[in-house]
């Protein structure tokens, strides 16, 4: 059913969530989108701080990684009272499987897929992502979350060799070709 604006107004929860590894563009595309078709985006990254009431890289060293995801999965359980949201989703976020059954519980999983090196190129404050570690433990950890994105994905979006303005264009495009935006 489309409103007065033209735009396609879907029934229950039809969130599109963005994953992929560290650096990937996933906020930045999940904002412009929104802008874009008039739909909400909201980062679980900001979700769990603001749950837990201070940044990731704090809440990693004072706390640990496994409270981080646990407020992680509260966090995107919120999102089930919510309709049409773009979803930026931090790149561990596939890292536990309750995670990945709400995704698809409320919607589309759409991975961008890049290089390593594209993604540690982006990444400009490497402070805010606390389980990047070194150059080695990046690798490892790229290598260990790529088939749990892949798996994960309904949608996989090649991010490789593109501008930002690419990746949006074929995003969008292939979305709203998919009834979806």
């Amino acid at each position: 059913m489309a409103n007065d604006a033209g735009y396609i107004v879907h029934e229950g929860c039809d969130h599109i969530f963005f994953v992929g590894f560290l650096g990937a563009g996933k906020s930045t595309l999940a904002r412009n989108l929104g802008s874009l078709f008039h739909r909400p985006s909201v980062d679980t990254d900001r979700i769990a701080e603001r749950l837990l009431g201070k940044p990731i890289a704090r809440v990693f060293t004072e706390d640990g990684e496994a409270a981080f995801r646990e407020a992680e999965t509260r966090g995107l359980a919120t999102l089930l009272a919510r309709k049409s949201l773009l979803v930026s989703c931090g790149g561990g976020i596939v890292e536990t499987g309750r995670n990945v059954e709400l995704m698809h519980q409320m919607g589309t999983i759409v991975y961008l897929d890049g290089d390593l090196s594209d993604s540690l190129r982006q990444i400009k404050n490497t402070m805010r992502r606390p389980d990047l570690g070194d150059a080695r433990q990046a690798e490892r950890l790229y290598w260990h979350r790529r088939p749990l994105y892949e798996q994960a994905a309904d949608i996989r979006v090649d991010i490789r060799n593109k501008s930002f303005e690419q990746v949006a264009l074929e995003s969008g495009q292939l979305l709203w070709e998919k009834g979806l935006l």
